[in-house]
C-alpha cells in the first residue's frame, strides 16, 4: 500500500516494510481534524486513504482553503511567521485512515537510503508547501477568470484521472464555494464564471464530477496572456 504513494514510492522495499511497521494507524471522520500546529511537531503524518485538506485563517480571521491532499506524506506547516496567526490544520474532507510514526524513526529509516532519496524525501515533505507559494504567485495580478482557471488546473493534476470522452475528470467533488476561497472571489462571481467556461467547453458536468479539458484551459491562459501584453505594449 506504502509503495502505490507516490511521494514515499522511491523508498527500497526494505525501508517501506519498517516503516509500515512502525505505523500507528488512525481512521478520521469526514470534517474531523487529523491535526494542527498545536499538535507536537515530532511525528510524521502519512495520508493512506481519503481525501484531506490544510485550511487557515486568513486576515479577517475566517477558515480558508490552502491545499487539498491525496493520499501520501502530509506536508509540514511552515515555519511560525512573527506577528501573524494562521492556525494551520490539516482536516478529513473524506473518512479518511491516515498514518502516524515518530519523526526520529522516519528520518533515521529514510535516511539509510542514500543522499539522492533523502533530498526527494525532503521535497516530498515540503514540496506541496512550494506548489502552494508558486500558485500564489501566479495568481498575484490574474484576473478572476485567469485565477480560477490556475486552481482547476492545479485540481486535475492532483486529482484528475483520463476521461474516456477527453479531458480530465475529478475524482473528487469540487464546490463553487472551495474553489471561490482557492482563488480569493465571491462565491456567485465563481459560479458565473465556471459558466462561462463550460459555455465555452473548457469544463463540463459528467456523472456529477468536473471535467477539466487542461490543452484549452491552457489555450485560453495563452491568449489572455498575450493579449495583456499587448494592451499593455499599446498603452
Amino acid at each position: 500500500m506504502l509503495g502505490a504513494l507516490a511521494n514515499i514510492s522511491w523508498l527500497a522495499a526494505g525501508q517501506l516494510e519498517k516503516v509500515a511497521n512502525a505505523l500507528t494507524v488512525t481512521r478520521y471522520e469526514k470534517r474531523s481534524t487529523i491535526f494542527s500546529d498545536k499538535s507536537p511537531s515530532e511525528s510524521a503524518y502519512i495520508l493512506l486513504s481519503g481525501v484531506a485538506r490544510i485550511t487557515c485563517d486568513n486576515r479577517k480571521g475566517r477558515r480558508t482553503l490552502v491545499i487539498m491532499l491525496s493520499p501520501g506524506l502530509i506536508p509540514e506547516f511552515p515555519a511560525p511567521v512573527a506577528g501573524i496567526t494562521y492556525n494551520f490544520r490539516c482536516e478529513a474532507v473524506t473518512n479518511c485512515e491516515v498514518g502516524t510514526i515518530a519523526l526520529d524513526s522516519f528520518v533515521k529509516i529514510c535516511l539509510g537510503v542514500g543522499s539522492a532519496a533523502f533530498k526527494q524525501m525532503s521535497a516530498s515533505f515540503l514540496g506541496r508547501w512550494d506548489r502552494v507559494h508558486l500558485r500564489c504567485s501566479n495568481l498575484m495580478g490574474c484576473t478572476l477568470e485567469e485565477r480560477l482557471a490556475l486552481a482547476l488546473l492545479d485540481l486535475s493534476e492532483n486529482f484528475g484521472v483520463p476521461y474516456r470522452r477527453g479531458g480530465v475528470r475529478l475524482t473528487v467533488q469540487v464546490r463553487h464555494g472551495d474553489l471561490a476561497e482557492m482563488v480569493g472571489a465571491s462565491r456567485s462571481r465563481v459560479t458565473g464564471h465556471l459558466s462561462e467556461f463550460t459555455q465555452k467547453h473548457l469544463i463540463s458536468l459528467q456523472d456529477r464530477r468536473l471535467v477539466v479539458d487542461n490543452e484549452r484551459l491552457k489555450g485560453f491562459l495563452n491568449e489572455s496572456h498575450r493579449e495583456r501584453l499587448s494592451g499593455e505594449s499599446s498603452n
